[in-house]
């Protein structure tokens, strides 16, 4: 299945399109466990951009390729080198004014961040399928994406703060608003531990988990829960775009707002958005028993 604007290529993100509107975001760097090098995050914002706006995507799956991990986070060996602006923050490095040094910092901090929040910006519904390792920056993104699901064997760490760091893109900031324990928040990130796929549906942290036991063989477990995601995704893409964008668009405007702001606003909304000829398809649809189809949005 191809889409007639693809996307400019990644040698790090697979894109590919399996089902008619639907687009498989694959993070690929399996040698190193799908680590993350500074071109991985730059790649993100134009990727999810025009995903965003093309009318022939309306659902995206992010999974990693490999069968050993979403990704084990930030590659910390890259990061490491003389070159990487890491080593700016060094405080034995003096040749460099401190608040220069800071503007540096700030700077190359708050593009990373927008690159994560590129996913979360995305106009259309993004689900995570976690398989294998989801450590560090892995956090970051799926905290940033709508959905997530997990294969029984994936495992789960914020882990910055035993590199000596806050985590500074993403996770502190999304993942107390996606569970519902401000305790069980604080005890993962101020710890570092790794948690398991049950645990985090415990917690709500991810909806569903695939079938099959935990020792299954790691490709069948990345397969199973790749496809959990696409059967949800085929189910969302036939629903009117319409409503989907704006269901998304309603909730994600909600977040952090109060209910008489998020009715006002979505009065507003769907002021514009109930003109829709999808209305009265759906309607006509469930009537005469067959599929709706809709336009492109």
């Amino acid at each position: 299945m191809t889409t007639p604007n693809p996307p400019t290529s990644s040698p790090h993100l697979k894109v590919s399109f399996p089902h008619e509107y639907i687009a498989h975001v694959e993070i690929s760097r399996p040698t190193k466990l799908n680590a993350f090098i500074s071109p991985m995050w730059s790649a993100l914002p134009p990727l999810f951009s025009h995903l965003s706006t093309d009318p022939s995507i309306r659902c995206i799956i992010l999974s990693g390729t490999g069968s050993r991990a979403f990704t084990s986070g930030l590659d910390v060996t890259a990061a490491s080198s003389p070159d990487s602006v890491f080593a700016l923050a060094n405080p034995d490095s003096s040749s460099v004014d401190p608040a220069r040094k800071s503007s540096l910092l700030l700077r190359h901090i708050t593009d990373i961040q927008a690159c994560i929040t590129a996913i979360a910006k995305c106009g259309k519904p993004v689900i995570a399928a976690v398989h294998g390792l989801c450590w560090g920056l892995g956090v970051d993104l799926i905290t940033a994406c709508d959905v997530r699901f997990a294969s029984p064997g994936a495992s789960f760490c914020v882990k910055e703060i035993d590199i000596g760091l806050a985590a500074d893109v993403g996770t502190l900031s999304r993942l107390p608003k996606c569970v519902g324990s401000a305790s069980w928040v604080k005890d993962v990130c101020l710890s570092a531990r790794v948690f398991g796929a049950e645990e985090a549906l415990q917690q709500g942290l991810v909806s569903r988990v695939s079938k099959g036991e935990g020792g299954g063989g790691a490709e069948d477990q990345k397969g199973a829960v790749v496809e959990m995601a696409m059967e949800w995704a085929r189910g969302v893409v036939e629903k009117s775009p319409v409503a989907v964008q704006g269901t998304k668009e309603l909730l994600d405007w909600g977040w952090d707002r109060g209910v008489e702001e998020g009715l006002r606003y979505t009065a507003v909304w769907n002021a514009g958005m109930l003109q829709t000829r999808d209305v009265r398809e759906a309607m006509t649809a469930g009537m005469e028993k067959r599929k709706a189809r809709f336009e492109k949005l």
